[in-house]
């Protein structure tokens, strides 16, 4: 719908072109209880134009291509060649489009029927030409390129401050960066699932109970979880989320934040590539800061949640109560690209690893010799410099403002929440070569017990100094 509306002729979307589009649906995107009567169309020889999410895959035994038809659950389907080389996302995400169908019956020659796509139109954007969308880059501001980016989420630029819109780039990072782990907590109403629910194909959002089969395995069935089959994994409203009371999907989760593997069952040893995403509300006080800031924010939530060897493979956590909320005049009215065309730009750009390189080579830190830190920092800026210069061309002062300072502030904040819950994290202040407010301003946080008592400084909490008992 959203494809059609776009492709109309005058900017505003008439009756007439309303009607229009409301007759394409009809004609080509069948009701779900047609499945039978259309597969029957083309048993009768009939031509079937279908609108449908189409992929293409290679079975290298059988020597031979096949097309997978959701809509008619046929996963057997053959299509040409050349529909193939011209549309080559049919090999990877699938390309939603109108396909014309036709069925040849079984005969001597053919012991199987065979439904054949001849034609195909795609809907979405068929090829991605990553080294035109870099070059491209060089041709506008930074300023220019920041509203293009903020504008392509579906947020006003205009709304938000500098500060505000670099918050809004970074739950970007997972989805272009590999392993990119995140946690953002924030006040409800403040769109933290809206850009993973509509930017991409490759993300996958789940909330309420969620199981080690549905997460990562399912052993029963052989078949394995969302972490291996999506970029980014987001478990949204995670203060709510239920895991399972052997602590199995924790154990899982601690082994593959921190290496990228896990074992389940048969399966020994899986690897993946996805970020792990959690969207959390916090409750703020009169002056919108968390109330439980001072403490450790982590306190109020889930056991799973709270432990400090799961929160830190975390790679930053996003200061969600920075952002305002949602409001009519939120959604933008600017250019920026289609939600799949940058779905699939951020996909493709997550496997360059030259961004890494530039980043390594270009960066100096100082006060971060944990290798966790340093990780998490260099991913991060990776990340933003994948989204914000994808040409690799910007001025050392862009870089360190726009790429490493915004990294920094993430991992700092997950090693601040840390320190206030165990001692065992010493307080430091990470610095960069231009460091920016952030870190000019840094106050270095208080481990705080969890005995009670009378004076505390909150709900019976006690502060402790570092290295006392």
């Amino acid at each position: 719908m959203d494809y059609l509306a776009f492709c109309r002729d005058t900017q505003t979307l008439t009756d007439e072109s309303r009607e229009r589009i409301a007759a394409f649906m009809q004609k080509y995107v069948p009701a779900k209880g047609e499945k039978e009567a259309l597969k029957n169309r083309l048993y009768e020889q009939d031509k079937v134009k279908l609108l449908d999410n189409f992929s293409v895959y290679v079975n290298l035994v059988k020597g031979d291509r096949y097309l997978n038809i959701p809509f008619l659950d046929e996963s057997n389907a053959f299509v040409s060649p050349q529909i193939v080389a011209e549309n080559d996302m049919l090999l990877s995400s699938g390309l939603w489009g109108v396909g014309t169908l036709f069925y040849i019956p079984k005969s001597d020659e053919n012991p199987h029927g065979q439904i054949w796509m001849k034609e195909f139109k795609p809907f979405q954007l068929a090829h991605i030409d990553i080294a035109y969308f870099c070059e491209a880059r060089r041709h506008f501001t930074t300023a220019e390129w920041i509203y293009l980016i903020i504008s392509s989420m579906g947020f006003q630029p205009q709304l938000y401050s500098e500060r505000q819109q670099t918050l809004l780039m970074a739950r970007l990072i997972p989805m272009v960066e590999p392993r990119f782990n995140l946690v953002e907590l924030a006040p409800k109403g403040t769109g933290k699932s809206f850009v993973f629910d509509n930017m991409s194909r490759y993300v996958a959002v789940r909330s309420g109970s969620i199981s080690p089969a549905v997460l990562f395995y399912n052993d029963s069935r052989k078949t394995p979880g969302l972490i291996t089959r999506y970029d980014c994994v987001v478990i949204d409203e995670a203060q709510k989320v239920k895991t399972d009371s052997s602590g199995e999907l924790t154990a899982l989760l601690k082994s593959y934040l921190e290496s990228g593997k896990f074992g389940r069952g048969s399966a020994s040893s899986i690897s993946a590539e996805a970020g792990l995403v959690l969207l959390a509300n916090l409750d703020l006080d009169e002056q919108r800061r968390p109330i439980s800031e001072e403490v450790g924010i982590f306190r109020t939530f889930p056991n799973f949640l709270r432990e400090t060897a799961f929160i830190e493979r975390f790679s930053g956590l996003l200061p969600g109560w920075y952002l305002p909320r949602i409001s009519k005049n939120t959604p933008s009215q600017a250019i920026g690209f289609k939600g799949d065309i940058f779905g699939e730009i951020l996909h493709s750009l997550r496997s360059d690893i030259s961004y890494r390189d530039y980043v390594k080579t270009n960066m100096e830190l100082q006060h971060c010799d944990d290798m966790r830190d340093a990780k998490a920092i260099e991913a991060g800026a990776s990340g933003l410099l994948k989204i914000l210069f994808p040409d690799k061309q910007p001025t050392e002062a862009d870089f360190y403002r726009y790429c490493v300072n915004p990294a920094v502030e993430l991992r700092q904040r997950i090693r601040d929440e840390l320190c206030k819950l165990d001692r065992e994290y010493l307080p430091k202040t990470i610095t960069s070569k231009h460091p920016d407010e952030f870190q000019r301003t840094h106050q270095l946080p208080v481990y705080y017990g969890m005995e009670t008592g009378g004076g505390s400084s909150a709900a019976g909490v006690i502060p402790f100094p570092v290295g006392e008992p």
